[in-house]
């Protein structure tokens, strides 16, 4: 009984105060954003297709030694594709997708060095292939 009582003695000389509660303070929503203002256009990609065209004409003439590297620049109008013989060049080739074209003349186009519009068309195969034209001799 005696450790019963000291238990009960100790319990009672402890003071038990209430534990003090943070404030919450309550923050305000941020103002929302004007309605007036347009969402940024998407930007012009190429998808996993098209690269897969380009870069199988692209490896196939970097085997061959005529061309040796590349840039991609994807914008909010274009997407481009630029083929350099050398990387401080300015690009041999351009092929160009441009989705405004695509019910006109088409989304694709090649263009060579001077600003020469090689082909354009809807069918990214069919436009590349001006391309991978090869030198033939004409024996005679």
């Amino acid at each position: 009984m005696k450790e019963i009582d000291s238990l009960e003695s100790a319990g009672e000389g402890a003071r038990s105060e209430p534990i003090p509660t943070p404030r919450l303070r309550v923050v305000p929503a941020p103002p929302p954003l004007p309605a007036s203002s347009p969402p940024a256009p998407p930007i012009v990609t190429f998808d996993r297709l098209e690269l897969g065209v380009i870069l199988n004409l692209y490896g196939r003439k970097v085997a061959a030694g005529e061309w040796r590297d590349y840039a991609i620049d994807f914008g909010r109008q274009t997407a481009v594709f630029s083929i350099y013989r050398r990387a401080s060049e300015v690009p041999l080739y351009r092929i160009e997708k441009d989705p405004r074209l695509a019910r006109k003349q088409g989304a694709y186009a090649v263009i060579a060095a001077g600003g020469l519009v090689m082909k354009r068309g809807s069918d990214l195969s069919r436009v590349i292939a001006v391309l991978d034209k090869s030198v033939r001799l004409v024996g005679g």
